[in-house]
């Protein structure tokens, strides 16, 4: 069973403020997890991880398998020891880099044949393989191994993709074997409402600890995005926390909130901060710009982030035209603890029964 409490709903949406135990301690949902795809976020320490006010992470099983190995890992001391964070840590299957790599793949019911990115190597990666690497990093939520596909697929290859969903996920489930780890289930479906409802009755059936989304925000626009991830979580328990995988922008988080959704991951923070690209309540800033290059104003007006209390858009620009390092580790805290802030503001909006009406106003002025 999974550790959930939902504390409260919005009367208006399908909002839900919560708690989710794990061995490490609470998720307060919604709730947003930084990704440290190789077992660190790019730039940050966890000292500033936890300043920004996360207090959940997201690591790859696929990359930690391949460098430096779970056997490594274990021998460090495990994922937490390994990453130096005492919070909870949620691993994904390897399932997106079946899509993401297809390039180097070879897909059938058994499982997956990778060939590595980094060296070329054949690498085989299974339902057993992919749930009992995560149970020996000792994360505290693994993800069932799971097959994504592009958008706009033909419904033979995306009815075949979910079948095997399905079918890994009921193997994951036989092989899980750690007791202080919950299992995810990841529903697919792309768009097709028919599908979505398939994969979610099977996969509900099976009975997890939670369930993801996937396969959304790979190109299907915010609106189709939106009315699937609504349809999808009505038909999920609401007892279990629901999960949309890498997803995404301020306002897709908003939307997805107020269609039921719970956990976010996402690169754009510490991507498009080490790109010179800022998150701000006004608005993104593009800090390489010219029109920055005396400015004494912080990233943003406001921001309690150690980069706008200690740093102006002048400094940061220099920064990042003279390829110091400091100008994407800037930036990334401000992105983090912006996503952190309006995950917190969600919280509260959940909580004095005022979402919908703050939620519709943002979404009308978009970010």
């Amino acid at each position: 069973m999974s550790d959930y409490r939902i504390l409260k709903t919005d009367p208006n949406s399908q909002a839900r403020l919560g708690r989710l135990e794990t061995s490490h301690g609470e998720i307060a949902t919604p709730a947003f997890m930084p990704v440290g795809t190789g077992g660190t976020v790019k730039g940050l320490t966890p000292q500033q991880l936890r300043a920004a006010g996360a207090d959940v992470l997201l690591a790859n099983t696929y990359h930690l398998m391949l460098r430096p190995g779970v056997e490594v890992v274990e021998a460090l001391g495990g994922l937490h020891r390994l990453m130096s964070w005492e919070g909870p840590i949620l691993t994904d299957s390897g399932g997106y880099q079946v899509f993401s790599l297809s390039q180097l793949v070879t897909i059938n019911d058994s499982g997956v044949e990778f060939a590595s990115h980094v060296d070329g190597s054949r690498i085989w990666l299974d339902a057993e393989k992919a749930t009992d690497i995560q149970n020996r990093l000792g994360s505290d939520i693994a993800m069932c191994l799971d097959q994504c596909t592009s958008f706009g697929v033909e419904a033979e290859e995306l009815k075949s993709a979910v079948d095997r969903t399905i079918r890994w996920a009921k193997r994951c489930k036989q092989a899980h074997s750690n007791p202080n780890q919950h299992l995810f289930a990841v529903v697919q479906g792309g768009v097709d409402a028919e599908m979505r409802s398939y994969c979610a009755k099977k996969l509900v059936e099976l009975d997890f600890d939670g369930y993801a989304l996937g396969g959304l925000g790979i190109g299907e626009g915010h609106e189709k995005m939106t009315a699937t991830v609504r349809q999808s979580t009505a038909l999920l328990p609401e007892e279990r926390p629901r999960y949309l995988m890498g997803v995404g922008t301020p306002t897709d988080i908003i939307a997805a909130v107020g269609a039921g959704i719970d956990m976010f991951d996402c690169v754009l923070p510490t991507r498009n901060g080490r790109n010179a690209f800022a998150f701000t309540r006004n608005g993104p800033l593009r800090l390489r710009n010219s029109v920055h290059i005396d400015s004494t104003e912080p990233v943003e007006q406001g921001c309690d982030c150690y980069c706008c209390r200690h740093f102006s858009r002048g400094a940061i620009r220099h920064f990042f035209n003279t390829a110091e390092m400091l100008g994407p580790i800037l930036l990334s805290i401000h992105n983090v603890r912006f996503y952190q802030r309006l995950m917190a503001t969600i919280r509260e909006k959940i909580g004095s029964g005022e979402f919908y009406g703050w939620a519709s106003e943002e979404l009308e002025n978009h970010y």
